[in-house]
């Protein structure tokens, strides 16, 4: 019996989330987090995703420690990605105004702010938070924004496929980003923006 060949995985317009989509998304988590605690630490969540392109375990393993601000240039550490890889993420000033906002609550809630505790702790265990409870932030927030169809995962295809075009089609920059160790695993993010064929597309039938 032979076996059959594995497609190779595409990606589309159903994978990640439009710009109208993202600023829904994080106008519903804003205003959830001046109610109430889970909705603060759903909206770092959501925006780790969004702006950092990070995996899922990614965001709950990360500890307070692991976020570096500075006035020159800003990054996180991701200690252990997939297939137990270290790799530095840039972000922006966005981004580092949320997280120093985030850490000011962590302070006047009485939470733990050293090095190595977790940047976002769970309610129930008061350690890191588990995966699925990272996707069951999204799951709330992507719920109440009415997107549907999406996964958590699609934080970091939106984020990936919004940087490639926000940094000029730059494949090797999204690659760094997102910690891909082959181009060729980032290049299905170009398959979907390819600027020449949007370009001749705009142009066609002009002549």
């Amino acid at each position: 019996m032979t076996r059959t060949k594995r497609q190779k995985w595409e990606l589309d317009e159903s994978k990640f989330l439009t710009r109208n989509e993202v600023k829904r998304l994080r106008r519903i988590c804003r205003r959830r987090s001046k109610v109430h605690k889970v909705g603060v630490r759903d909206f770092l969540i959501i925006d780790l995703g969004l702006y950092c392109g990070l995996r899922v375990q990614e965001i709950a393993d990360l500890k307070v420690g692991d976020i570096l601000i500075s006035d020159e240039r800003s990054s996180l550490i991701v200690r252990n990605g997939k297939g137990g890889k270290r790799r530095v993420v840039r972000f922006n000033g966005e981004f580092k105004k949320h997280f120093k906002d985030y850490l000011n609550w962590k302070v006047a809630n009485k939470e733990w702010v050293k090095e190595e505790d977790p940047l976002i702790i769970s309610s129930n265990t008061g350690g890191h938070l588990s995966k699925r409870a990272v996707q069951r932030a999204f799951e709330r927030c992507s719920r109440l924004a009415g997107i549907d169809g999406h996964s958590s995962h699609h934080l970091r295809h939106t984020f990936a496929c919004h940087f490639y075009k926000a940094s000029g089609y730059n494949l090797r920059a999204v690659q760094k980003q997102l910690g891909h160790s082959n181009v060729k695993t980032t290049q299905i993010y170009a398959d979907v923006f390819n600027e020449d064929v949007e370009l001749a597309l705009e142009k066609l039938y002009m002549n």
